[in-house]
């Protein structure tokens, strides 16, 4: 069994999308005319090889993103211009000698455009497209081209499979129901011989500084009862399994841990 985390570059975005906190992105008047804090979004994608199959976590965001993006407005507060050639998801995976149709699972912690941007690269590979239920039923379902960050330009015809409640996927490894975010986001435990637990919360975590605790929600949140339930229960999880809990957009977690093609866990 072995992981491999794929850096795919960052967004530039203002941090108060990802974090309200007193003191880092809500000030007090005493620091009303300091500058915004622009952050590096960091964006990166799980490859799981197991004795089973071979998963892919979330597919980061599209070359085109300047254009695919212009119905949201999107590319104006995240523009996707923290990235090099070698980190764009496909030559990622390239890099690992990984093509579309070696995989066995293309796994969407959720569908936004940040996460779902590559899915059709997999369309028509044999890779089975998998999300969350609830998250299908709510990205398909709202009229128009976009809602929030759900583009259906991304995904709009493809085929997927859902899985509802917590399932394993592949032995050890584990979709974690945590909505709040979105309708149907996903986090993910994987359980590895020597490296130990790790779970990947996407965005139902998006920070270190929004895990705490006290928990600390975001700009983007769908439904906030739900997310604080989410954070707390994969705290739970953590704290049961001694897992190292990895954010979905953390930038100094990120640049922290060994990343694909040179380092992996097993």
């Amino acid at each position: 069994m072995k992981l491999h985390v794929l850096d795919c570059g960052a967004m530039s975005c203002d941090l108060t999308w990802l974090l309200l906190k007193p003191g880092r992105t809500i000030r007090p008047r005493s620091e009303r005319d300091r500058p915004v804090e622009w952050y590096p979004c960091t964006t990166h994608a799980v490859l799981v090889e197991t004795g089973e199959g071979t998963l892919l976590w979330d597919t980061s965001c599209p070359r085109d993103w300047e254009t695919r993006w212009i119905p949201t407005g999107l590319q104006e507060f995240f523009p996707y211009d923290q990235v090099t050639e070698e980190q764009y998801l496909d030559n990622q995976l390239g890099r690992l000698g990984v093509s579309p149709e070696n995989l066995d699972y293309v796994v969407l912690s959720h569908l936004h455009f940040d996460h779902a941007g590559n899915v059709r690269q997999f369309a028509g590979t044999g890779a089975r497209l998998v999300c969350n239920d609830k998250e299908k039923e709510f990205a398909f379902g709202f009229e128009g081209e976009f809602a929030g960050a759900h583009l259906k330009a991304d995904y709009e015809g493809l085929d997927f499979e859902t899985v509802s409640g917590d399932t394993e996927i592949l032995p050890g490894v584990t979709l974690i129901e945590a909505p709040g975010h979105t309708p149907g986001t996903m986090a993910m435990r994987v359980d590895l011989p020597e490296s130990g637990t790790m779970i990947f919360t996407s965005d139902a975590v998006y920070l270190g500084d929004s895990y705490g605790p006290p928990a600390t929600p975001a700009s983007i949140v769908n439904d906030l009862s739900a997310w604080y339930g989410s954070v707390e229960k994969i705290r739970a999880i953590a704290e049961r399994s001694g897992a190292n809990v990895v954010f979905g957009h953390d930038a100094a977690q990120l640049r922290s841990m060994r990343t694909a093609p040179d380092g992996f866990y097993e």
